[in-house]
């Protein structure tokens, strides 16, 4: 473990679409960390990223005492317990919350890359798999009937967690989503996508490259 002594701040690397990183970046923000931005594109890897992380997905932030999180969950949890003005992890209380976000990051996700990515996995039928996502989006639209967001009336660590990765399944044919009968979820969706957080961590950056001037997010 080598400290970060080049700056006085964590440093983040990030990807502007990737929902892991999304997250990461809202729960930052609303704690108000700042870090160093170093935004990469994920088919050209930097060393210095992959040299802290071999995996090689995003987030990693390298925090001032050397210590590396390169799991999305893990920043949004040292961001939160340093400052978390909302309470957003209030949520994170219940068992329910952990067996959301686990489905989300497990099934969801594998069934939307095949999905989404249907020629990169090679699917022959992706039809097969917006389905299998559909029981997760059903899922959330039930739990969103009797209030605002899926923990209670105000956004928590739960929605945070989650809105990415369903912003993603839309996205992958808009048209198609808003068609669907999922009012619930459709306006919970509206309402975090035009929120100021969330307009705020999707600014575009440069990419960047060793020996660039540093960027301080947010």
């Amino acid at each position: 473990m080598v400290p970060n002594k080049k700056n006085k701040y964590p440093i983040l690397y990030s990807f502007r679409r990737c929902p892991y990183a999304i997250r990461s970046r809202m729960a930052l923000v609303k704690s108000q960390q700042s870090c160093v931005l170093r935004e990469v594109i994920l088919r050209d890897k930097p060393k210095s990223m992959t040299d802290l992380s071999p995996k090689g997905t995003v987030p990693v932030l390298l925090l001032e005492s050397g210590e590396v999180l390169d799991e999305s969950l893990d920043v949004m949890y040292w961001a939160l317990e340093k400052n978390d003005p909302e309470n957003w992890l209030r949520s994170q209380k219940a068992k329910r919350s952990e067996d959301l976000i686990n489905k989300n990051d497990g099934d969801f996700k594998f069934h939307l890359d095949r999905y989404k990515y249907s020629s990169r996995f090679k699917v022959i039928n992706k039809k097969e798999h917006r389905d299998e996502c559909l029981k997760f989006i059903k899922e959330i639209n039930d739990e969103l009937k009797a209030k605002e967001y899926i923990y209670d009336k105000d956004v928590s660590f739960l929605d945070i967690a989650i809105m990415p990765f369903v912003r993603q399944f839309r996205i992958a044919d808009t048209e198609w989503f808003d068609s669907q009968p999922y009012e619930n979820v459709k306006i919970w969706l509206k309402n975090l996508i035009e929120s100021k957080l969330f307009n705020a961590i999707m600014v575009k950056y440069p990419l960047w490259k060793e020996d660039d001037e540093i960027v301080i997010f947010p």
